[in-house]
C-alpha cells in the first residue's frame, strides 16, 4: 500500500504515532492541570490580577529561555529533550497531587508549579516540532502537520472539560492523572523510531545563539508567514473577551460561555481533519493569505453579532480559517529550514505564537477597558483584514508560493 495516500497512511508510518501520542498526552495533560490550577488559585485568592499572574508566569519561561531553548535543540537528540520535559511534567503534577492531597498548595506554590512548567514548555514544544521532520518525508510533512493538528485540537476540547470533571470528583484527581499521562506521553516520545544522525556541534557563539532570527529575517517567505500569524491574532484577539461577550452582550449564561470557548477549537479540529484529508495543492501563499482575511471577517461578525447561534458559527469559521494558517506556516517553517537549525527557528516561531496569544488577550483586554468589547472586536478584525493586505506588498513573494511539497 502506498503510503502516501491518506491520513490514516501518516498514522502506519514508523515513529508517527509515537510523535502524536506523546504529543496528545501532553497536551491533554497540560490543558487539564491548567483548568485545575487556575480553579484552584482563584477559589484561594478570588483575584482577577491572581488569574493575571498565571498567564505571566507561563509567557515569561519562554520569552526568557528561548535562544537557549533553540540551540539545546539542535545540539541533542530531540526525542531525549521531549523525554527530559515529559519526565520533569509529571513529576511536577504529581508534586501537585501529593501538596493538594496535605493541604499544601498555596497561590504561591501554584505560581511556582506553573512557572516550572512554563520553563518546560518552552524546551519541549518547539523540540518537538523540529522533531517531526526527522520522522517523515517532506512529501507527506503537510498530511503530518495537520493530522497532528487535529489531534492537538481535540485535546484542547478533551482537557479543559476532563480537567473540570476531576477536579468536581476531587481536587487531587486531575493532577494525579495528568502525572500518569505526562509518564505515558514520556515513554511514547523515547519509543519514536527515526533515522537521526547528531548535527555537528558547532561552538556556543552570540551569533550561533540567534542564527534563528538571522536565519528568520533572510528568508522573506518565512518571515512574512510567521510574522503574519503574530500580528493577525494580536490584533483579532477578540476571543480573549469571550466572558464579557456571553455575559453582557449575548446574555448566554455559563453555558453560553461553553459554547463560544469550544467552537474555535471545533472549527480548527473540522478543518485539520479536512487538510489531513485534502492537502492543499496549489497556490498555497494565496490560500493561506485569503484564510487569514477570512479569519479578520470572522471576527467582525462575531463581534457585531448579538445571537448566540451566529456567533458560535463565526467562532466556528476563525478557528478554521486559522488552522489553514497554522498548517501552512508549520510545514513551510519545517521544509525551509536545514535539520542542524530547526530547533532554533522552531523556538522563534514558538516565542511568536505565545506572544501573540498571550498580548493579544492584553492587548484586547485593555482596548475592551477603554473602547468597550464590540468595538475593539471590530478594530481587530478590520485590522487583520489590513495587515494581510499590508502583507502582499511587504512580502509579494507570499502570494507565488504554490506548494507544501518538500
Amino acid at each position: 500500500m502506498d503510503i502516501s495516500q491518506g491520513p490514516g497512511s501518516v498514522l502506519r508510518h514508523p515513529g508517527y504515532l509515537n510523535f502524536a501520542a506523546s504529543r496528545v498526552f501532553s497536551s491533554l495533560s497540560f490543558q487539564s492541570i491548567g483548568i485545575a490550577m487556575g480553579w484552584m488559585i482563584y477559589d484561594q485568592t478570588h483575584s482577577a490580577f491572581a488569574l493575571g499572574l498565571v498567564g505571566l508566569c507561563q509567557f515569561l519561561p519562554m520569552a526568557v529561555l528561548t535562544f537557549v531553548v533553540g540551540h539545546v535543540a539542535d545540539r541533542f537528540d530531540r526525542r531525549r529533550i521531549g523525554l527530559v520535559c515529559q519526565v520533569i511534567e509529571a513529576v511536577t503534577a504529581l508534586v501537585l497531587a501529593i501538596a493538594t492531597w496535605q493541604q499544601w498548595l498555596t497561590p504561591a506554590g501554584i505560581l511556582a508549579a506553573v512557572t516550572v512548567l512554563g520553563a518546560v514548555v518552552a524546551f519541549e514544544r518547539p523540540t518537538m516540532a523540529a522533531l517531526l521532520p526527522n520522522i517523515v518525508p517532506a512529501s507527506m510533512l503537510q498530511k503530518a502537520v495537520a493530522t497532528s493538528t487535529s489531534m492537538m485540537q481535540t485535546a484542547l476540547i478533551i482537557g479543559p472539560s476532563l480537567g473540570g470533571l476531576l477536579y468536581g470528583l476531587h481536587p487531587v484527581a486531575p493532577f494525579a492523572i495528568s502525572a500518569l499521562l505526562f509518564a505515558v506521553a514520556s515513554f511514547n516520545v523515547i519509543s519514536i523510531r527515526m533515522q537521526w544522525s547528531p548535527a555537528k556541534r558547532e561552538p556556543v557563539t552570540l551569533a550561533s545563539v540567534f542564527a534563528g532570527v538571522s536565519f528568520i529575517r533572510s528568508r522573506p517567505v518565512m518571515l512574512g508567514t510567521i510574522s503574519l500569524d503574530l500580528f493577525a491574532v494580536l490584533l483579532g484577539g477578540a476571543t480573549a473577551l469571550l466572558p464579557m461577550f456571553a455575559s453582557d452582550i449575548l446574555h448566554a449564561g455559563p453555558w453560553g460561555l461553553g459554547f463560544l470557548r469550544a467552537a474555535p477549537a471545533v472549527g480548527a479540529l473540522a478543518m485539520s481533519i479536512v487538510l489531513a484529508r485534502r492537502p492543499l495543492s496549489s497556490n498555497v501563499g494565496r490560500k493561506m493569505l485569503a484564510a487569514v482575511a477570512v479569519f479578520g471577517v470572522a471576527t467582525i461578525v462575531f463581534s457585531l453579532s448579538t445571537n448566540i447561534a451566529l456567533s458560535v458559527v463565526a467562532l466556528l469559521v476563525v478557528g478554521a480559517s486559522d488552522t489553514v494558517s497554522v498548517v501552512v506556516r508549520s510545514s513551510l517553517v519545517q521544509l525551509l529550514t536545514p535539520d542542524e537549525m530547526r530547533g532554533r527557528v522552531s523556538a522563534v516561531n514558538s516565542l511568536f505564537i505565545g506572544t501573540s496569544n498571550q498580548l493579544g488577550e492584553f492587548e484586547s483586554g485593555m482596548m475592551a477597558a477603554a473602547l468597550g468589547p464590540v468595538a475593539t472586536g471590530v478594530v481587530g478584525g478590520l485590522g487583520t483584514i489590513v495587515v494581510v493586505l499590508l502583507w502582499m506588498r511587504l512580502f509579494p513573494d507570499l502570494t507565488k508560493v504554490k506548494t507544501l511539497q518538500g
